[in-house]
Protein backbone atom coordinates (compact mmCIF):
# COMPACT_ATOMS: atom_id res chain seq x y z
CA UNK A 1 0.00 0.00 0.00
CA UNK A 2 3.30 2.26 0.81
CA UNK A 3 4.06 1.90 -2.68
CA UNK A 4 0.82 2.81 -4.03
CA UNK A 5 0.61 5.93 -2.33
CA UNK A 6 3.77 7.69 -2.32
CA UNK A 7 4.78 10.20 -4.66
CA UNK A 8 5.89 9.45 -7.86
CA UNK A 9 9.16 12.20 -8.65
CA UNK A 10 10.69 12.09 -11.89
CA UNK A 11 14.49 12.53 -11.89
CA UNK A 12 16.88 14.16 -13.55
CA UNK A 13 20.74 13.22 -14.36
CA UNK A 14 23.22 16.41 -14.17
CA UNK A 15 26.69 15.96 -15.48
CA UNK A 16 27.92 16.56 -12.04
CA UNK A 17 25.94 13.46 -10.89
CA UNK A 18 23.73 14.48 -8.51
CA UNK A 19 20.10 14.02 -9.11
CA UNK A 20 17.01 16.98 -9.06
CA UNK A 21 13.72 16.23 -8.82
CA UNK A 22 11.07 17.47 -11.64
CA UNK A 23 10.38 21.37 -11.67
CA UNK A 24 13.01 22.04 -9.29
CA UNK A 25 15.82 24.55 -9.78
CA UNK A 26 19.62 24.58 -8.63
CA UNK A 27 20.39 26.84 -6.05
CA UNK A 28 23.21 28.18 -7.97
CA UNK A 29 20.68 29.36 -10.95
CA UNK A 30 18.33 31.21 -8.78
CA UNK A 31 21.29 32.78 -6.97
CA UNK A 32 22.53 34.38 -10.40
CA UNK A 33 19.32 34.95 -11.42
CA UNK A 34 18.85 37.29 -8.25
CA UNK A 35 22.02 38.63 -8.63
CA UNK A 36 21.77 39.48 -11.76
CA UNK A 37 18.40 41.41 -11.36
CA UNK A 38 19.49 42.85 -7.97
CA UNK A 39 23.21 44.55 -9.75
CA UNK A 40 21.60 45.86 -12.48
CA UNK A 41 18.17 47.63 -10.86
CA UNK A 42 20.60 48.43 -7.61
CA UNK A 43 23.10 50.88 -10.34
CA UNK A 44 20.05 52.64 -11.04
CA UNK A 45 20.34 54.24 -7.40
CA UNK A 46 22.78 56.66 -8.77
CA UNK A 47 20.28 58.12 -11.22
CA UNK A 48 17.64 58.56 -8.37
CA UNK A 49 20.76 60.17 -6.23
CA UNK A 50 21.65 62.61 -8.79
CA UNK A 51 17.97 63.69 -9.76
CA UNK A 52 16.85 64.09 -5.94
CA UNK A 53 19.86 65.92 -5.33
CA UNK A 54 19.17 68.42 -8.85
CA UNK A 55 15.47 68.66 -7.43
CA UNK A 56 16.41 70.63 -4.49
CA UNK A 57 16.37 67.73 -1.73
CA UNK A 58 18.96 67.78 0.67
CA UNK A 59 21.81 64.15 1.26
CA UNK A 60 19.83 63.49 4.52
CA UNK A 61 16.42 63.85 2.68
CA UNK A 62 17.88 61.43 -0.46
CA UNK A 63 18.96 58.88 1.63
CA UNK A 64 16.03 58.28 3.97
CA UNK A 65 14.27 58.07 1.00
CA UNK A 66 15.87 55.41 -0.19
CA UNK A 67 16.33 53.51 3.16
CA UNK A 68 12.94 53.82 4.26
CA UNK A 69 10.54 54.19 0.70
CA UNK A 70 12.59 51.99 -1.21
CA UNK A 71 10.66 51.63 -4.05
CA UNK A 72 12.02 53.06 -7.28
CA UNK A 73 9.35 53.97 -9.23
CA UNK A 74 7.51 55.71 -5.66
CA UNK A 75 10.91 57.92 -5.18
CA UNK A 76 10.92 59.11 -8.90
CA UNK A 77 7.68 60.36 -8.85
CA UNK A 78 7.73 61.94 -5.59
CA UNK A 79 10.70 63.81 -6.50
CA UNK A 80 9.98 64.42 -10.17
CA UNK A 81 6.83 66.24 -8.96
CA UNK A 82 8.41 68.12 -6.40
CA UNK A 83 11.25 69.25 -9.58
CA UNK A 84 8.27 70.31 -11.47
CA UNK A 85 6.99 72.72 -8.62
CA UNK A 86 4.19 70.38 -7.91
CA UNK A 87 2.13 70.52 -4.62
CA UNK A 88 4.33 68.33 -1.94
CA UNK A 89 0.80 66.98 -0.82
CA UNK A 90 0.13 66.21 -4.54
CA UNK A 91 3.47 64.67 -4.94
CA UNK A 92 3.31 62.46 -1.86
CA UNK A 93 -0.03 61.01 -2.62
CA UNK A 94 0.92 60.19 -6.60
CA UNK A 95 3.98 58.42 -5.01
CA UNK A 96 1.81 56.82 -1.96
CA UNK A 97 -0.55 55.43 -4.61
CA UNK A 98 2.04 54.18 -7.05
CA UNK A 99 3.53 52.41 -4.08
CA UNK A 100 0.23 50.62 -3.05
CA UNK A 101 0.62 48.02 -5.47
CA UNK A 102 3.87 46.46 -3.03
CA UNK A 103 0.91 45.80 -0.44
CA UNK A 104 -0.69 43.58 -3.13
CA UNK A 105 2.34 41.86 -4.22
CA UNK A 106 3.34 40.94 -0.28
CA UNK A 107 -0.13 39.03 -0.20
CA UNK A 108 0.78 36.63 -2.93
CA UNK A 109 4.03 36.76 -1.41
CA UNK A 110 2.97 35.79 2.16
CA UNK A 111 1.56 32.79 0.92
CA UNK A 112 4.33 31.50 -1.12
CA UNK A 113 7.45 32.36 1.20
CA UNK A 114 5.53 31.73 4.33
CA UNK A 115 8.41 33.56 6.41
CA UNK A 116 8.08 32.97 10.26
CA UNK A 117 6.37 35.81 11.94
CA UNK A 118 9.23 37.69 13.64
CA UNK A 119 10.95 37.97 9.84
CA UNK A 120 7.70 39.25 8.55
CA UNK A 121 7.93 42.64 9.25
CA UNK A 122 11.78 43.32 8.09
CA UNK A 123 10.84 41.20 4.58
CA UNK A 124 8.61 43.47 3.93
CA UNK A 125 10.50 46.58 3.17
CA UNK A 126 12.06 44.50 0.72
CA UNK A 127 8.79 43.47 -1.27
CA UNK A 128 8.95 45.52 -4.70
CA UNK A 129 8.43 44.56 -8.35
CA UNK A 130 11.97 43.35 -8.51
CA UNK A 131 11.81 40.74 -5.47
CA UNK A 132 8.50 40.24 -6.94
CA UNK A 133 9.88 39.23 -10.38
CA UNK A 134 12.07 37.21 -9.41
CA UNK A 135 10.59 35.21 -6.67
CA UNK A 136 6.78 34.38 -8.48
CA UNK A 137 8.07 31.77 -11.26
CA UNK A 138 10.36 29.70 -8.87
CA UNK A 139 8.79 26.07 -8.83
CA UNK A 140 9.54 25.48 -4.71
CA UNK A 141 9.49 27.22 -1.65
CA UNK A 142 13.38 27.12 -0.99
CA UNK A 143 13.83 28.47 -4.53
CA UNK A 144 11.47 31.35 -3.82
CA UNK A 145 12.79 32.34 -0.40
CA UNK A 146 16.71 31.81 -2.19
CA UNK A 147 15.26 34.26 -5.00
CA UNK A 148 13.49 36.87 -2.90
CA UNK A 149 16.51 36.72 -0.10
CA UNK A 150 19.25 37.37 -2.26
CA UNK A 151 17.06 39.81 -4.84
CA UNK A 152 16.19 42.01 -1.70
CA UNK A 153 19.51 42.22 -0.24
CA UNK A 154 21.30 42.84 -3.34
CA UNK A 155 19.10 45.41 -4.20
CA UNK A 156 18.60 46.98 -1.17
CA UNK A 157 22.39 46.99 -0.27
CA UNK A 158 23.33 48.89 -4.01
CA UNK A 159 20.46 51.01 -3.92
CA UNK A 160 21.34 53.17 -0.79
CA UNK A 161 24.78 52.78 -1.44
CA UNK A 162 24.49 54.03 -5.01
CA UNK A 163 22.15 56.44 -3.85
CA UNK A 164 24.44 57.85 -1.68
CA UNK A 165 27.16 57.83 -4.23
CA UNK A 166 24.87 59.95 -6.76
CA UNK A 167 23.59 62.45 -4.46
CA UNK A 168 27.03 62.98 -3.28
CA UNK A 169 28.10 63.83 -6.93
CA UNK A 170 25.38 65.34 -8.16
CA UNK A 171 27.46 69.10 -8.37
CA UNK A 172 30.05 67.11 -10.37
CA UNK A 173 27.70 66.68 -12.82
CA UNK A 174 26.30 70.37 -13.31
CA UNK A 175 22.89 70.18 -15.19
CA UNK A 176 21.49 66.80 -14.60
CA UNK A 177 18.29 67.37 -16.43
CA UNK A 178 20.90 67.36 -19.18
CA UNK A 179 22.00 63.65 -18.56
CA UNK A 180 18.14 62.38 -18.47
CA UNK A 181 19.27 59.91 -15.60
CA UNK A 182 15.84 60.12 -14.16
CA UNK A 183 14.73 57.83 -17.04
CA UNK A 184 17.19 54.98 -15.75
CA UNK A 185 14.76 53.68 -13.32
CA UNK A 186 11.80 53.62 -15.05
CA UNK A 187 13.32 52.29 -17.86
CA UNK A 188 14.36 49.24 -15.96
CA UNK A 189 11.18 49.34 -14.33
CA UNK A 190 9.20 48.95 -17.89
CA UNK A 191 11.92 46.37 -19.28
CA UNK A 192 10.85 44.24 -16.26
CA UNK A 193 6.99 44.77 -16.10
CA UNK A 194 6.45 44.33 -20.13
CA UNK A 195 7.31 40.50 -19.69
CA UNK A 196 4.64 39.97 -17.28
CA UNK A 197 1.94 41.73 -19.19
CA UNK A 198 0.41 38.29 -20.76
CA UNK A 199 -3.28 38.83 -21.40
CA UNK A 200 -4.98 41.01 -23.45
CA UNK A 201 -6.56 43.20 -20.23
CA UNK A 202 -3.62 43.80 -18.96
CA UNK A 203 -1.90 44.93 -21.95
CA UNK A 204 -4.61 47.67 -22.96
CA UNK A 205 -5.07 48.75 -19.06
CA UNK A 206 -0.71 49.60 -19.66
CA UNK A 207 -1.35 51.39 -22.59
CA UNK A 208 -4.33 53.37 -21.86
CA UNK A 209 -2.55 54.30 -18.24
CA UNK A 210 0.22 55.23 -20.27
CA UNK A 211 -1.84 57.34 -22.66
CA UNK A 212 -3.54 58.94 -19.71
CA UNK A 213 -0.24 59.98 -18.21
CA UNK A 214 0.66 61.21 -21.72
CA UNK A 215 -2.38 63.10 -22.81
CA UNK A 216 -3.09 65.07 -18.77
CA UNK A 217 0.78 65.45 -18.69
CA UNK A 218 1.08 69.18 -20.07
CA UNK A 219 -2.69 70.22 -18.79
CA UNK A 220 -2.62 69.43 -15.07
CA UNK A 221 -0.13 70.04 -12.30
CA UNK A 222 2.61 67.36 -11.74
CA UNK A 223 1.55 64.47 -9.83
CA UNK A 224 -1.92 64.37 -10.62
CA UNK A 225 -1.83 62.33 -14.16
CA UNK A 226 -0.26 59.82 -12.00
CA UNK A 227 -3.09 59.34 -9.70
CA UNK A 228 -5.69 59.80 -12.73
CA UNK A 229 -4.12 57.28 -14.99
CA UNK A 230 -5.06 54.76 -12.13
CA UNK A 231 -8.19 54.96 -13.66
CA UNK A 232 -7.62 53.05 -16.63
CA UNK A 233 -8.35 49.66 -14.40
CA UNK A 234 -11.42 49.56 -14.04
CA UNK A 235 -12.43 51.73 -17.30
CA UNK A 236 -10.62 48.60 -19.29
CA UNK A 237 -12.28 45.86 -16.88
CA UNK A 238 -15.71 47.44 -17.56
CA UNK A 239 -15.23 47.39 -21.18
CA UNK A 240 -14.17 44.37 -21.02
CA UNK A 241 -16.98 43.23 -19.15
CA UNK A 242 -19.68 44.58 -21.29
CA UNK A 243 -17.91 43.13 -24.38
CA UNK A 244 -18.27 39.86 -22.76
CA UNK A 245 -21.50 40.34 -22.04
CA UNK A 246 -23.13 41.20 -24.97
CA UNK A 247 -20.73 38.21 -26.84
CA UNK A 248 -22.42 35.65 -24.05
CA UNK A 249 -26.03 37.40 -25.22
CA UNK A 250 -25.24 36.16 -28.41
CA UNK A 251 -23.93 32.87 -27.80
CA UNK A 252 -26.69 32.32 -26.26
CA UNK A 253 -29.35 33.62 -28.40
CA UNK A 254 -28.04 31.44 -31.28
CA UNK A 255 -27.86 28.21 -28.59
CA UNK A 256 -31.34 28.85 -27.88
CA UNK A 257 -32.21 28.89 -31.82
CA UNK A 258 -30.13 25.72 -32.59
CA UNK A 259 -31.90 24.36 -29.83
CA UNK A 260 -35.78 25.26 -31.06
CA UNK A 261 -34.60 24.47 -34.42
CA UNK A 262 -33.86 20.98 -33.04
CA UNK A 263 -36.89 20.68 -31.39
CA UNK A 264 -38.69 21.63 -34.19
CA UNK A 265 -37.49 18.10 -35.90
Amino acid sequence: MAEQTAPLRATAEPPGGSTLAAGTKPDSAVVRDALGVGIAVGLSGFAFGVTSAGSGLSLLQTCALSLLVFTGASQFALVGALAAGGNPYTAAAGAFFLGVRNAFYGLRLSQLLALPRALRPLAAQWVIDETTAVTLPQPTRRAARIGFTVTGLTLYALWNLTTLVGALGAEALGDTDAWGLDAASPAVFLALLAPMLKSTTERVTAALAVLLVLGLLPVLPAGVPVLLSALAAPVVLFLMGRAKGHGGGGAEAEEAGVTRAEDGR
